[in-house]
């Protein structure tokens, strides 16, 4: 079964066959329009795959989403979520005050959430204010792209690579794919063929994959989001059950052409740097690469992502011994290494 993204007004929810459901929730002001949170029959009740943003309106979605296939929300037994962003997890500790659900994540994400929970906001504002600093943002610029979202609620239970989810009779199984988040998990429905797919691999877009700080070095999120996306492309030629856009067959052919459009976009930047006589700051960089829009017209948060991105980008180089990083006292900037 394949659909086309269309606009959240004209999403339905739908039967999916084979005791799977799919409730478009919105998104609001957010350009993705919605998520596609799944339902999975149950003799326990119907385990959620992701639960949405934390919105009166898309708690209404929801709701009421479930209602029209027949499934009350008071009725689930648990939400896994395939990472811990609002627009999967947002609705996750609402879901299971009404029902008793438990909620699970992969525990490093898991770890995350509890570090939001137990970080003051003043002390995430300085993080990302200094993090901003260091990357070579303006001052004013970085003052307006520090946001802090609200943390979702905290998990009952971990996953870890392999686990199965409880949802008896079926084999749900987690399959540990970081990159987008260091605990993204795919789920694979080992008995139908059938793999959710989260972020990690959608129809159309990619994901976002960000290094945070931006200026670490014992990290390399996009090498293990390459290293994720040839993992499920072993899984074979399963249908793509994503959290946004539409279904689509085959999700080892499209993490295939993920895969290339970083390995080219890399090529690319390596380039770019070889240019410079200079050494850049990351944000210098990012201002260089190509985005969805002109980098004047993104807004300091979406510059402040953008820089993420291109500094995961800059990692992954650095890994592979294509570039160095040239430390200062207050920047770090980056230079390619002679071929």
């Amino acid at each position: 079964m394949k659909s086309r993204r269309r606009p959240y007004a004209e999403q339905r929810p739908q039967d999916l066959g084979g005791g799977v459901w799919s409730v478009p929730v919105p998104i609001p002001g957010n350009p993705l329009g919605y998520t596609l949170v799944y339902a999975l029959e149950s003799p326990k009740g119907p385990v959620l795959v992701d639960a949405g943003w934390n919105h009166p309106d898309a708690w209404d979605a929801l709701s009421g989403g479930l209602a029209t296939l027949g499934i009350d929300v008071s009725t689930v037994s648990g939400v896994v979520v395939t990472h811990f962003h609002p627009d999967h997890a947002g609705l996750a500790g609402q879901v299971k005050d009404v029902s008793g659900a438990w909620i699970a994540m992969h525990e490093a994400d898991a770890a995350l959430v509890r570090l939001m929970h137990d970080y003051a906001a003043e002390e995430h504002e300085s993080f990302q204010s200094d993090m901003l600093r260091r990357a070579g943002a303006d001052p004013g610029e970085a003052r307006q792209a520090v946001s802090r979202p609200t943390p979702p609620a905290l998990p009952d239970r971990r996953l870890r690579d392999g686990d199965l989810v409880d949802l008896p009779g079926r084999k749900l199984r987690a399959v540990h794919t970081p990159g987008h988040t260091p605990g993204h998990i795919c789920l694979h429905l080992e008995d139908a063929d059938r793999l959710f797919t989260g972020d990690h691999v959608l129809p159309d877009i990619t994901p976002h994959v960000g290094i945070y700080p931006y200026d670490r070095d014992d990290v390399d999120p996009l090498g293990d989001f390459l290293d994720s996306l040839d993992r499920v492309a072993e899984l074979g030629p399963l249908d793509a059950l994503p959290a946004h856009e539409w279904i689509f067959p085959d999700v080892a052919a499209r993490a295939a052409q993920i895969r290339h459009h970083h390995d080219e976009k890399l090529v690319r930047l390596r380039a770019l740097l070889a240019q410079r006589p200079q050494p850049l700051t990351i944000w210098e960089v990012a201002a260089m690469m190509t985005w969805n829009r002109p980098w004047d017209d993104l807004s300091p948060m979406l510059k402040g992502m953008a820089a993420g991105e291109a500094a995961a980008h800059l990692r992954t180089l650095e890994a592979r011994g294509e570039v160095r990083r040239v430390p200062g006292v207050d920047l770090v900037r980056f230079q390619a290494l002679d071929s």
